[in-house]
């Protein structure tokens, strides 16, 4: 067999055949061929221990795990424990045999993701060694890229596929080496596509080579090799094409990476100290104009875990009643048969009422959010049988909402009665409710005015203008109102937080950008225990995810859903639950205050050019800013058609793959997300439908048909990447020894 990639998935399929090969009864003849373009055999590019080292996971040290445990659904044999530890447990043998402090990291905290790399390369070794031992196992790693494969069968017949590679470092002699195999799994990992396909990098492209001494960079990774002190040094301005995590990256590179130091003010603020070594600016920009915002602490400030929440309001029953009662007639997708759903009437509702919910039982405590989910009950029924059918988005999310802001008025009206010193607080403990009023109050104390607050009210609660004189003196040190009335939930707010005002001049937009951020930081470390922003955008989006891959997966969407899904509101979704951590977001807020990161285009802003300069404009705040170098810090969606390895163009051109589509049943156009079309255990379909059984896929090749299938194996938790090397894992050994 040939695994094509040799990246975090290849490791995790390494680990369960070495496994499953040590449990089985006699002897297995396997020949495993790994190919990867690299060398960082376990690790891949994206991982490489030999990456920038200024570039962070984007998970806790001891959620990050390399093989199956006990929490895997049939996961079959397990290796001993000493063999299968998380990234802290790895991390933490390693200090105490190195003694290196790179080491020496907490289980909670965000790792350097070049030590991940290393971790994923020891760990493959080691499975590789298992599989070596067996004396009828051969493992065979090549350091070539996979250039094509072609089918040697007879039409109709079983036969072999050739591989051919070509070698990536100097030892062949260039020379193309060509591998017959039996069974190819492709976990080819994210790549970047052709900039020429696309009309928006095409563009950029063609304005940078208009532009003497303009310089396009098409893909940031690696940053080692992209952006150096050549090309985006000392003097040049860099425009930094997206602000997401590989943005980040890319600022983090250029400035920390080139030896600027992160200082901590007396203040306790964090201070940018240059090194001289930096290109003069940075000027990032993106269609929102918003970096990613801060992943929150997974406690609170007592260190308390909150536990796994099931949906109210989305939840996969849900959508399997939508689909029953307002789906499309049958439609045929791929292999599947699917009555599809809309995006934005059916699912969004849910999504924005779960918000909703989820924010208001985190402001004012689990007892009250309870009484919301059976304020709401007949609402949803109403949705899901009946308005769901005709009603707008904006009308469906009115009604679901409805109920709830009714009883957050009277709660609101109530706490604001004791803390405006309008009525005693016997009074309105004694009044009769479906929610308890204590329980109420000093929740909403807990989160919003804190301990120090807690302490001097509860000393003057029989004393109305006592308290409304304390609460007048109050500041909330979670950044928030201090009266409930200050802090109600809005949905719009949530995603653009910066108000159109604030988006008249670069330097307002600055200025509303850092305020902006400086709060965020503060949400993120409340945590989603105790921060309801947070607690609403972690626990929905990341949180019921499961409920949207259920929507969405298999063309759950019609086909111009799917498109704005993942071309829109896939964006949103990453922004708000899948930034770095507070301490590197705090960093990129350092960076703007220094001024050496430049954000003043704001929202929508274009690249251009100017006579013979290129330039970045914002529409909305007037900034013209002019750059030497662009760099397209986006990962793109896969696209095997533009993909810039040849290997997938090759695989269509050959009718060995086929891509997958969401076909449109309107008369409109189809939807091709790029990825390619499987069977649900990940075999290549052909063009003409038929399956071959030999080639399967993992990993970013298949998004598109499904989505979501990115992130590093979290331990315990019954992790998609696992589950799916299993699915392969199971059809393979059945199709090579008959079970």
């Amino acid at each position: 067999m040939a695994i094509v990639g040799g990246g975090p998935y290849c490791t995790y399929a390494m680990e369960r055949l070495a496994a499953s090969v040590v449990s089985r009864d006699g002897s297995v003849e396997l020949d495993i061929h790994v190919f990867d373009r690299t060398g960082h055999f376990g690790a891949g590019a994206v991982h490489s221990d030999a990456q920038a080292p200024t570039s962070f996971l984007n998970r806790i040290a001891r959620h990050v795990s390399f093989g199956a445990d006990e929490s895997i659904e049939d996961a079959g044999p397990l290796l001993p424990a000493e063999l299968r530890p998380n990234l802290y447990e790895w991390c933490r043998r390693k200090f105490d045999d190195t003694g290196d402090p790179g080491f020496d990291v907490d289980p909670d905290s965000w790792p350097k993701r070049y030590l991940h790399g290393l971790a994923l390369r020891e760990h493959f070794s080691e499975y590789v060694g298992i599989l070596r031992s067996r004396p009828s196992v051969t493992v065979t790693l090549h350091h070539s890229e996979v250039t094509d494969i072609e089918d040697l069968a007879e039409k109709g017949e079983e036969g072999p596929l050739l591989i051919t590679s070509a070698p990536v470092d100097d030892e062949q002699n260039g020379a193309v080496t060509r591998t017959a195999v039996d069974q190819v799994l492709l976990l080819t990992g994210h790549s970047y596509n052709d900039p020429m396909r696309s009309e928006r990098t095409r563009r950029w492209a063609e304005s940078a080579a208009r532009v003497p001494g303009s310089l396009f960079v098409p893909s940031a990774y690696p940053l080692l090799e992209q952006l150096t002190p050549e090309n985006a040094g000392p003097g040049q301005v860099v425009g930094c094409a997206g602000t997401m995590l590989t943005g980040i990256d890319v600022v983090l590179h250029l400035t920390e990476g080139r030896g600027g130091l992160f200082q901590r003010a007396a203040t306790g603020e964090l201070r940018y100290v240059p090194s001289g070594r930096e290109p003069r600016s940075i000027v990032a920009f993106s269609e929102s104009g918003l970096f990613a915002f801060a992943r929150p602490h997974e406690s609170g400030s007592s260190g308390a875990k909150k536990e796994k929440r099931k949906g109210i309001f989305l939840t996969v029953e849900a959508i399997d009643r939508l689909r029953e009662n307002f789906g499309s007639d049958p439609v045929g997708v791929g292999r599947s048969v699917v009555r599809q759903i809309d995006y934005e009437r059916h699912l969004f509702p849910l999504i924005v009422a779960e918000m909703w919910l989820l924010y208001y039982e985190t402001l004012f405590g689990a007892d009250f959010g309870g009484h919301l989910a059976e304020a709401t009950a007949v609402a949803r029924q109403d949705f899901l049988d009946r308005t769901a059918k005709t009603a707008s988005t904006e009308e469906s999310v009115r009604m679901l909402t409805g109920p709830i802001e009714r009883v957050v008025a009277e709660a609101v009206d109530a706490l604001e009665s004791l803390l405006l010193g309008r009525s005693p607080y016997a009074s309105l403990r004694a009044e009769a409710r479906p929610w308890c009023f204590d329980t109420l109050l000093w929740r909403y104390v807990d989160v919003v005015l804190g301990e120090s607050a807690r302490e001097r009210l509860a000393a003057a609660l029989d004393d109305p203008a006592e308290v409304a004189s304390i609460v007048a003196g109050l500041e909330s040190p979670s950044r928030h109102a201090v009266l409930p009335s200050g802090n109600l939930f809005s949905w719009e707010r949530t995603l653009d937080p910066i108000a159109p005002s604030d988006q008249t001049s670069p330097e307002q937009y600055r200025k509303a950008m850092v305020e902006f951020m400086t709060t965020d930081h503060i949400r993120a470390r409340q945590g989603t225990f105790a921060n309801p922003a947070k607690a609403a955008a972690d626990g929905v989006w990341r949180g019921l995810r499961p409920a949207v891959v259920h929507a969405v997966n298999f063309g759950g969407l019609h086909a111009d859903a799917h498109r704005t899904f993942l071309g829109s509101w896939l964006r949103q979704h990453n922004r708000l639950a899948y930034g770095p951590v507070p301490e590197v977001m705090e960093r990129i807020q350092a960076l703007i205050e220094h001024g050496i990161l430049d954000v003043s285009p704001g929202p929508r802003a274009q690249v251009d050019t100017d006579g013979d300069t290129l330039v970045v404009r914002g529409p909305r705040t007037g900034a013209i800013r002019p750059i030497d170098v662009l760099v397209d810090a986006r990962v793109p969606s896969f696209d095997a058609s533009a993909d810039i390895a040849p290997l997938y163009p090759n695989l269509l051109r050959r009718g060995l793959v086929r891509v997958w589509r969401n076909p449109h049943t309107g008369g409109g156009e189809d939807f091709e997300p790029g990825g390619l079309d499987l069977t649900e255990d990940f075999r290549v379909i052909r063009p003409d439908g038929s399956v071959d059984d030999r080639i399967s896929v993992l990993g970013p090749a298949i998004e598109g048909q499904r989505f979501f299938q990115g992130g590093a194996l979290k331990p315990g938790a019954n992790h998609h990447a696992m589950r799916n090397v299993l699915c392969w894992l199971r059809t393979f050994w059945k199709q090579t020894t008959g079970g």
